[in-house]
């Protein structure tokens, strides 16, 4: 059968584990706008406890999004699609052999329609608040500075490259495959907190694109689109190179059990064969 054939099959049995991508990046785009306006909007309700120190509210902010993140992860829906939420994992994971082609293409696409509809939907309920300099939709993007946007890459290189080495290390062990949601979570309240001033601490392609579109500010998108999916890449390519511990089983983030089983019964299972 040809690519467009399988495609297009692909819809009508995965149709489900597309839709939770795309509700995924949805609520995480949602959850950042407004945890951004609740700690940084100066006429918050919360502005009266927030610290005025900006590392401070960067790790409040931090530690909130530790529990978006796990919501996600642990969530029914995110464990049937795994939970990607991000086209550089799931082109990881594609890579492995973990995610059909079809598959990984309409997951892209998912993520991507999930995260501007996110974004535009906040612009749009928000307005100004979600516009404020100190909100500024949420928008990753470089320094205006002359080495700004190689910093950024940077940057975005080195927190993609660690995030995904974590990950696999964490899905290859049995103790700890359980857990992922967790260490993921806890890496991006530490890159919210202290990398975020470099970056913005994106390590998404369809979350930059989504908040870009949002603002009408396409600065540096360049440095988002390319550093981490190369860096999940590298990542990839190294840790299959020298990692010879326990087989990945899947690509859930939640983690699955041994062998060939998923937490589904059959015929549920989210896609994470290769072609043939």
């Amino acid at each position: 059968m040809s690519f467009a054939g399988r495609f297009f099959a692909a819809l009508p049995r995965h149709w489900a584990h597309y839709l939770a991508e795309a509700a995924g990046l949805a609520f995480f785009v949602t959850c950042a706008g407004l945890l951004t306006v609740l700690v940084e909007h100066p006429n918050s309700p919360l502005a009266s406890y927030v610290p005025t120190a900006p590392l401070l509210r960067r790790a409040m902010l931090g530690g909130a999004m530790v529990l978006v993140i796990v919501s996600i992860v642990y969530s029914p829906w995110g464990k049937r699609s795994g939970a990607h939420i991000n086209p550089a994992v799931t082109l990881a994971f594609w890579q492995l052999g973990k995610v059909s082609t079809p598959d990984a293409v309409w997951y892209v696409l998912a993520q991507m329609t999930g995260g501007i509809g996110a974004a535009l939907l906040l612009r749009t309920v928000l307005g100004e608040w979600y516009a404020h300099p100190a909100v500024d939709f949420t928008v990753t993007q470089p320094k205006t500075t002359a080495m700004g946007p190689e910093l950024a890459f940077l940057a975005e290189f080195g927190i993609s490259f660690l995030l995904m080495l974590v990950l696999l290390m964490t899905l290859h062990s049995e103790r700890f495959k359980k857990l992922t949601g967790w260490f993921l979570g806890g890496l991006l309240a530490v890159y919210i907190t202290f990398e975020s001033p470099l970056s913005g601490m994106s390590l998404n392609p369809a979350r930059s694109l989504a908040t870009a579109l949002a603002a009408d500010s396409y600065n540096g998108l360049w440095v988002y689109f390319a550093a981490p999916p190369l860096a999940m890449w590298l990542a990839t390519v190294l840790f299959r190179r020298f990692y010879h511990g326990e087989d990945l089983d899947c690509a859930i983030l939640a983690g699955c059990g041994p062998g060939t089983s998923s937490p589904f019964t059959a015929g549920e299972e989210p896609p994470h064969y290769p072609d043939e």
